[in-house]
């Protein structure tokens, strides 16, 4: 049903007009409708490549649920392990039914789409499941599902349309690979998997197979973890390294193809789909770091080589909105483009973090600048993250890599420490896997400007401390605090062992 567009407040339409339904988008959406305005949201997504179909709640929220899930599963399958331990007798083999997890995972994401209508109809929202093209600086060319096209005006525009992942462009990358949002329209489990990229998104996806007993092999291209801190990224492969999972190192993959052995049925049309084609029926090439050429069969090649704005089809030239050469929208610090009352929010912006907790908190501050006359902005440093590996990884602020080069070696002082949760001890799980570390500005007072932890439930771990980094936390302040025994956040209360002290050690040791 066509939303309204009779009189309004004002000589548009619409109050506010948000092209894309990211978690962004929606968190702009029901503000600026809470705060009494007329609003529409435009969201009419395009499968993938591979035809997944892409749900109300853009590509982070979306994943961000998805990815939760399929680290839960891996996770599962390690806590049966150690449930022995714990006195628990299994009657019978326990083994993982890749069918039963797509089916459920596909209903909650469907599930949690429906509800998301709900909440905009709830609150005052309308929603289109139509294209918007920006034609105008205040007027937006809308195309419903059935080509129907009509001009629609608001007083100010959001785009909010998220990313997609990116392809290597080399021969048979669309055609035979998939990404991490196809990976669930696999109606078998992938079999032997090559992930190309040593992004978050790789590791999470390598990880989560391995843990289902699947043989995994990670293309780092081209390297471990970009823009995260590198000891820690380190600390991560050391651990699925461990584990089982196989590395490459300083390749390159230049096609990925049928082997003779594919069916007959995936040759025979234009391309074949993952459904068609037969287990260890693609054959990659890559090169080595020494220049040799190398090939290599698996059932399934997964990318996982970054993600790219997706800004192609709205009309941003049209109307002068400036953005990168990779697409990403430059925005001010009031997240304007260089058009006035055209906004950007989530991962659309170019050079800014993304994650879906920051879409909505800018999306919130947003609506209430414009609505609300308020004037706090959003703040896009020390933003907290969590990369969901078999063994957890989450940090807020500074790398220590990053630290250095800001404030000098000198004026930085890292404070960290293994740790052993108790629930690993009943089992005997690896003594030093979990890590904690954290970053200290020393002429600052040793105000915290890094926290880093690797470990079970790293995310919730990390959450509280970052509202204290926010109001200026010190070690002193660190040290004072209280740790719960035995919970595992603790550790960041009772760190006295310093960087500086292991590298004498190691010193004296290696003399």
């Amino acid at each position: 049903m066509d939303p309204p567009t009779g009189p309004s407040m004002g000589p548009y339409d619409y109050d506010l007009l948000v092209i894309g339904g990211g978690s962004g988008g929606l968190a702009v959406a029901q503000e600026a409708a809470g705060l009494r305005r007329k609003v529409l949201i435009l969201d009419l997504v395009a499968p993938s490549p591979r035809g997944t179909k892409r749900e109300l709640g853009g590509s982070s929220y979306n994943m961000d649920n998805i990815r939760k899930f399929l680290q839960q599963a891996s996770l599962l399958g390690t806590a049966i392990q150690d449930s022995q331990k714990y006195g628990w007798r299994l009657k019978e083999h326990v083994c993982h039914g890749w069918s039963e997890l797509v089916e459920a995972v596909q209903e909650q994401v469907k599930t949690r789409s429906s509800e998301l209508k709900r909440e905009l109809k709830t609150c005052g929202v309308f929603y289109l499941n139509a294209h918007g093209e920006l034609v105008g600086p205040h007027k937006v060319e809308v195309t419903d599902v059935y080509g129907r096209k009509r001009c629609l005006t608001a007083e100010s525009i959001v785009i909010a349309t998220g990313d997609r992942p990116q392809y290597l462009g080399i021969p048979g990358d669309k055609e035979y690979c998939l990404t991490s949002e196809d990976l669930l329209s696999l109606p078998q489990p992938p079999g032997r998997t090559l992930v190309v990229g040593g992004s978050a998104e790789g590791l999470e996806c390598a990880g989560f197979l391995f843990g289902l007993g699947l043989p995994v092999t990670v293309m780092l291209q081209p390297e471990l973890l970009p823009g995260f801190d590198q000891k820690m990224a380190q600390m991560i492969e050391n651990h699925m390294t461990v584990g089982g999972v196989d590395f490459l190192y300083h390749c390159s993959l230049t096609k990925v193809e049928l082997t003779e052995s594919c069916t007959k049925d995936a040759v025979s049309g234009d391309s074949a789909t993952p459904q068609q084609v037969s287990r260890g029926s693609l054959r990659v090439t890559f090169i080595s770091k020494e220049g040799q050429t190398k090939q290599e069969d698996f059932d399934t090649v997964l990318l996982a080589v970054g993600r790219k704005a997706f800004t192609s089809d709205i009309g941003l030239e049209r109307v002068g909105v400036l953005c990168s050469q990779d697409g990403g929208i430059l925005v001010n610090e009031k997240d304007q483009t260089s058009v006035e009352r055209i906004y950007a929010i989530g991962s659309v912006q170019h050079g800014r973090p993304s994650t879906t907790g920051l879409s909505v908190h800018a999306g919130t501050l947003l609506a209430r600048r414009l609505f609300r006359e308020d004037s706090l902005l959003c703040d896009y440093t020390s933003v907290p993250t969590v990369v969901l590996t078999p063994l957890e990884y989450a940090a807020c602020g500074l790398s220590e890599e990053k630290a250095n080069l800001t404030f000098g070696e000198a004026s930085v002082e890292v404070y960290h420490n293994n740790y052993w949760p108790l629930e690993w001890t009943l089992p005997a799980r690896n003594k030093y896997s979990c890590y904690i570390k954290v970053i200290c500005h020393i002429p600052d007072n040793e105000r915290v400007v890094g926290l880093h932890v690797m470990g079970p439930n790293a995310g919730d771990i990390l959450q509280g401390f970052v509202t204290a980094m926010k109001c200026g936390l010190t070690k002193q302040q660190l040290d004072a605090t209280v740790g719960i025994h035995p919970g595992s956040a603790q550790w960041f209360t009772t760190l006295t062992q310093t960087r500086r002290m292991t590298e004498a050690m190691t010193m004296r040791g290696n003399c």
